[in-house]
């Protein structure tokens, strides 16, 4: 039997946070820098609420790297699969402090250039992880798609955070890549708003996307709407929601979906039951949204 342990592979990144709240970047006076990066906060998560973890990534070597690095080993992560890359920058994200939709602007570097180092992870680890945005440019999307079929003949569960952002997708193929993935039964999320960025559809609706989601067979998907709550649904059966929880004070939405699927995956694990997963994944990023950078960086959060 495998550890119910997750293994993402994706981007570490510093995420730059405007000081503010901000309708849109060009209000943003200041920034705090926090380490960022969709699968890497979805371990360090994980990690938090005692759930084993590891990352493959790509940071350049310079001093932004550096400060990753130190970051995720505070929290306990072992980089021994994240790899220096030589000549390149570390990626970064602008954000924009928000209440609902973060705006953010990506400069794309390092990223992009995941190596794995060694495939030994594959008779260790029950589910694979990786994002969207990780998938978006090569040479790591052919790296990730390799893996992931590698994993699924292993017994691998796939997880996969549907991201999407159109200017991410810089050269196209998000259509594509996200047939390819759904072939591998993967456990899938993806909020109201990845829907309408994917679909082009900007009004779209929960019925809207729950109508597209329809049509393939999942393991699990969860379409995650914001404040309103969670759709979810096992296999071919019914959709379900639960409303979201109330928070005190919004504080910073950045991270609330890695916050949810780091708490659905590991409460999945632990009592295998998608509904325990849920009420954990929603009780994470409540006190994600009241708190500002990662939880697992906050020293005064507690599970």
């Amino acid at each position: 039997m495998k550890q119910k342990k997750v293994i993402a592979i994706g981007e570490l990144l510093a995420d730059l946070i405007s000081t503010n709240f901000v309708n849109d970047l060009s209000e943003a006076k200041s920034y705090h820098v926090f380490q960022g990066g969709s699968p890497a906060n979805f371990c360090g998560n994980l990690l938090w609420l005692n759930t084993q973890a590891q990352l493959i990534s790509t940071v350049g070597n310079d001093g932004l790297g550096k400060f990753l690095l130190n970051q995720v080993k505070e929290i306990g992560l072992n980089i021994d699969q994240i790899n220096i890359e030589e000549g390149i920058p570390t990626s970064l994200i602008l954000v924009g402090k928000s209440k609902a939709t973060p705006d953010f602007l990506a400069y794309r570097m390092a990223d992009r250039f995941i190596k794995i180092k060694n495939m030994n992870w594959l008779d260790e680890v029950s589910v694979l992880h990786t994002s969207a945005f990780a998938l978006s440019l090569e040479p790591a999307r052919s790296i990730i798609i390799d893996a992931i079929k590698l994993a699924s003949k292993n017994g691998i569960t796939i997880s996969v955070d549907w991201n999407y952002a159109e200017e991410i997708w810089t050269l196209g193929g998000g259509t594509k890549v996200f047939d390819q993935l759904v072939n591998y039964n993967p456990m899938l999320k993806i909020s109201l708003d990845d829907y309408r960025r994917f679909s082009g559809l900007n009004q779209a609706s929960a019925e809207d996307a729950k109508k597209f989601l329809n049509k393939y067979t999942l393991k699990f998907c969860c379409l995650t709407c914001g404040a309103e709550g969670v759709w979810y649904r096992h296999k071919n059966e019914e959709w379900v929601f639960e409303k979201a929880r109330l928070v005190n004070k919004i504080t910073d939405t950045t991270g609330a979906g890695d916050a949810f699927w780091a708490g659905f995956i590991s409460g999945w694990l632990e009592f295998d039951s998608i509904q325990k997963g849920i009420m954990l994944g929603l009780d994470i990023a409540a006190k994600k949204v009241e708190t500002l950078g990662p939880l697992y960086l906050n020293n005064n959060n507690s599970i």
